[in-house]
């Protein structure tokens, strides 16, 4: 499709992956949806109750964006472990951690082509995942067992193979939380996180997994809200411009989606407007921005986006090269609005159950 074809408002309106702000979908989601040409939608289990419930959900969001010409990332946070956003009566994969820990690079492999399964026959099309952190901390840490180990190595190792399974299995994988969040203690969702390393070991050791995942094929990477103070001072990752084109584009030269974790969570809201946080995030290199803002607050910060592009303060450059982005990989993926059948609980039951049993 061409972009030309898009107003700025739809421009911007693709740029952003948005939250449900209600379980059912009412008039106000089909309205913000098919007026902004909304480019992705993440779901969260507060969304439906039962299997079913979420088959019917995902159906109604590809039929009211059949209004649209580019097709809807829907995507979730599946990783396994604590990190499982599937509703109740599937099973759970292991965590990163416990799969990785056996030593087995099969079982993870294994497991991404489970999830992976599950997820497109669901109509699930993008996944935050795998986690590329370092696991420095104990279990309880707001990464912890998310991780797949404590080097740089075994992240890697077991973190590039899933990677390479969800891609297999028609997922849009999105690693995580570059430059990398294992190197604090801090959970972003409360606070900003304070990186105390060296930009020297950070490079060497923190941004070596994201470094061997692009090298490897990555299409899309996740940007943390991490203050990594000995490269900017000023603004967390995901909001910096040096973090994102000095080291992601320039020195990792990477291509694919650069997105932002959720501008909703307090490291970057108690600091932020919404508004200032989706300019800053834009002119740092953003190509999508998650943003769990009500539909009223997501109608306000598009208009005022688009008006900062009219007088100057965004470049228009940056909008268009981040749309003609998402478009690329939504068209390489085959990502498409069509109903979907789902998948038999039982037998994806009965995969899960086997590979369980096996850690």
């Amino acid at each position: 499709m061409e972009i030309e074809n898009l107003r700025i408002e739809q421009k911007i309106g693709q740029m952003l992956i948005i939250a449900l702000e209600e379980k059912e979908i009412t008039e106000k989601t089909i309205n913000i949806i098919q007026k902004y040409n909304i480019g992705g939608i993440i779901l969260y289990r507060k969304n439906y109750s039962t299997y079913q419930e979420m088959l019917d959900l995902i159906n109604k969001l590809k039929e009211i964006n059949k209004a649209n010409k580019i097709p809807l990332f829907i995507s979730i946070d599946q990783e396994g472990g604590r990190v499982n956003r599937m509703p109740s009566g599937i099973l759970n994969v292991k965590s990163a951690n416990k799969l990785s820990s056996t030593g087995d690079i099969e079982l993870v492999k294994e497991s991404a082509k489970i999830i992976a399964k599950m997820l497109t026959k669901v109509g699930i099309n993008m996944n935050y995942s795998p986690v590329l952190d370092i696991k420095n901390f104990k279990e309880n840490h707001a990464i912890g067992d998310r991780c797949y180990g404590e080097n740089k190595e075994d992240v890697s190792k077991y973190g590039i193979e899933f990677m390479k399974e969800l891609s297999n299995g028609g997922i849009l994988p999105v690693v995580k939380h570059f430059p990398g969040h294992g190197a604090t203690m801090q959970d972003s969702h409360i606070m900003l996180p304070i990186v105390t390393k060296s930009k020297t070991e950070l490079e060497n050791e923190d941004m070596q997994p994201f470094k061997e995942a692009i090298e490897n094929g990555a299409e899309a990477i996740m940007v943390g809200h991490i203050l990594a103070r000995d490269i900017d001072k000023k603004y967390p990752a995901s909001l910096s411009q040096k973090i994102i084109q000095e080291y992601l584009v320039e020195k990792l030269k990477f291509k694919g989606l650069i997105i932002t974790d959720d501008l909703k969570m307090l490291a970057v809201r108690l600091r932020y407007s919404f508004k200032k946080a989706v300019m800053l995030a834009i002119n740092s290199g953003n190509n999508m921005i998650m943003i769990g803002a009500k539909y009223k607050e997501i109608e306000k910060i598009i208009e005022s986006t688009a008006k900062k592009v009219q007088n100057g303060k965004i470049d228009i450059k940056k909008i268009n090269q981040s749309v003609q982005n998402i478009i690329q990989i939504k068209q390489k993926y085959k990502i498409n609005d069509n109903k979907i059948e789902g998948f038999k609980i039982d037998d994806i039951n009965k995969e899960i159950e086997k590979l369980n049993s096996k850690i």
